[in-house]
């Protein structure tokens, strides 16, 4: 079985070298070769290889970014007319407007609008998020009216407060709020993938501000199937929780709650260690508009 890391291989540096020889004649498309299995290119992990290639694509490009980045957003233009899929090999791409694009706003978000069609780019512009706040939050609310799917994704996936390895934007977790207006554009989108990724956000903003997702959820109830679907989806965490006003408003009121089958795997542990345990639980709800039911679930390999 390879390894992720595997995706960055001879064939692959020698594709994107072609590419940039046909947008770019004075492309050394040898030497890029060669910069790029420089010695101790076997012992990098996935994250340092995309880093190497994009540092060393640096090194044949020109010095200007605008002109650099007018080249790359040729290439991904002329990948997307060829009909290649954007696999997770081309995040070089946005990987390299995060790591030299972040002092020239305007052209940097032309060439996000552009790349995220091909590649997602939700990891590059969140230190555009951060650097400029406002402004950026604004574009994306302009994204959020595109007529591409994957630019509308972008405008919800890369403002998630808490997108899963990707960098921390503190203000948004602190306060949600700038997020909320992007998100109710999209709330009835057509696509799937924009409508997972608000209920995604929607999670997100619930582990530290539940009272918005509910107050969320109570304004957007009944809008649509789809728009309900998100809600749920967007609940999730809450639901696992218990959380008591979330149960309510889907009508549920737990009546009891029962544990059986209760095996500790760990009845020995040391400070610091773990206690892994699993059981059969029991729930048993209270629908006001329907006749009361139990749900019977297995918890395994948790550990406190």
């Amino acid at each position: 079985m390879s390894l992720i890391k595997d995706i960055y291989s001879l064939n692959f540096y020698q594709h994107i070298a072609d590419q940039f020889s046909q947008v770019n004649p004075d492309f050394n498309k040898e030497q890029f070769i060669t910069r790029i299995f420089s010695p101790d290119f076997n012992t990098m992990e996935w994250k340092q290889r995309i880093k190497h290639t994009t540092q060393t694509l640096h090194e044949f490009m020109p010095s200007n970014f605008p002109e650099a980045i007018a080249l790359i957003t040729q290439v991904v233009e002329n990948l997307i007319a060829a009909g290649y899929p954007g696999g997770l090999e081309y995040v070089i791409f946005p990987d390299y407007i995060e790591t030299y694009g972040v002092e020239h706003f305007e052209t940097a978000v032309q060439s996000l609008e552009i790349i995220t069609q091909f590649i997602t780019c939700e990891f590059a512009v969140r230190p555009f998020i951060i650097k400029y706040k406002g402004q950026m939050i604004s574009i994306m609310e302009q994204w959020a009216r595109s007529p591409n799917a994957q630019v509308r994704r972008l405008a919800s996936e890369g403002i998630r407060p808490r997108l899963p390895w990707a960098m921390a934007i503190p203000f948004l977790k602190k306060d949600p709020s700038p997020i909320l207006p992007i998100l109710d554009l999209l709330k009835n989108d057509v696509s799937e993938t924009v409508r997972r990724s608000v209920a995604n956000n929607l999670n997100d903003i619930s582990k530290d501000h539940p009272d918005i997702l509910l107050a969320i959820a109570k304004n957007w109830k009944g809008i649509s199937k789809n728009t309900d679907g998100i809600i749920k989806h967007g609940c999730r965490t809450l639901l696992k929780q218990g959380h008591p006003e979330i149960l309510h408003y889907y009508g549920l009121d737990g009546t009891d709650f029962e544990v059986s089958d209760l095996h500790i795997a760990t009845p020995y542990v040391k400070v610091g260690e773990y206690v892994f345990f699993h059981s059969r639980s029991k729930i048993h709800m209270r629908n006001p508009n329907h006749s009361d039911w139990s749900m019977d679930y297995i918890i395994k390999n948790q550990m406190v």
